[in-house]
């Protein structure tokens, strides 16, 4: 039964408002089924597909296409870079004002300076200086004065050598190192009297801090005189200890 005043059309446009703000002209009540009023058009409606960007830009309030270009660095300016040096490392220019600021060390200078450190003899000494000696240098004058004023002394290195020698070698041996020093032959015989009076307790000692008992095989024997042979002690020293017929030796 149709009411008179009201058209069709209105009460149909009206009829999706009968059951609240969800209800549709249908009569149902789920919001999946919506319709959009007669008077809207649909393509005004938000397309839930459409990004938030979409919207900003239709209404105005979007940034500009190019607005991340306008954030970027302009190509032609300057770009500075800082540069990385590892820990302790100076500046390039402080290493130049360094160098430039370092004197030249003399010849003299050098030589004054290793011997400060240990004696050297006159012929060793002449042979670590000689890459540095300049057109202007006289070797032979430098090490003249040296000697003249008593910073280099082969006697003093000759008994510098012996000290830090006689605990571990024999006579032999360290009388072959002064001569190859070329230390003059005066001082050799000195040396190579000296150590032939401690000869014997010299090698005993050595003997014992390596062995410590006598040989029991001859492979035993002739491997512990190898081995005194090598550090330069004599046949006739190596014999006394190895049988024992030195009377100090035997009677301990």
């Amino acid at each position: 039964m149709i009411r008179k005043g009201r058209s069709l059309s209105n009460a149909a446009n009206t009829g999706r408002y009968a059951n609240g703000p969800r209800g549709n002209a249908r009569g149902g009540n789920s919001a999946d089924s919506f319709d959009p009023p007669d008077s809207l058009d649909p393509l005004d409606l938000p397309d839930p597909f459409e990004s938030f960007d979409a919207h900003d830009r239709a209404a105005g309030r979007g940034r500009s296409p190019d607005s991340s270009s306008e954030s970027a660095a302009d190509p032609s300016e300057t770009t500075y870079t800082r540069s990385r040096r590892t820990p302790g490392e100076a500046k390039p220019e402080q290493a130049d004002s360094k160098k430039s600021q370092r004197p030249a060390r003399s010849l003299k200078g050098r030589a004054l300076g290793y011997l400060s450190r240990r004696e050297y003899s006159r012929t060793e000494l002449a042979r670590k200086l000689k890459p540095f000696v300049e057109e202007t240098d006289s070797l032979d004058t430098l090490l003249d004065s040296l000697e003249a004023e008593n910073w280099l002394s082969d006697s003093r290195f000759a008994e510098s050598l012996i000290h830090r020698r006689s605990s571990r070698l024999g006579a032999s041996r360290i009388v072959g190192e002064l001569k190859q020093h070329a230390v003059d032959q005066t001082l050799v015989e000195e040396a190579s009297a000296q150590l032939r009076e401690t000869e014997l307790a010299r090698a005993q000692a050595v003997w014992r801090k390596k062995f410590g008992k006598r040989p029991e095989t001859p492979v035993e024997r002739a491997k512990q005189a190898r081995f005194l042979a090598s550090r330069g002690f004599s046949g006739a020293t190596i014999g006394k200890i190895l049988k024992g017929i030195d009377e100090e030796w035997s009677g301990e």
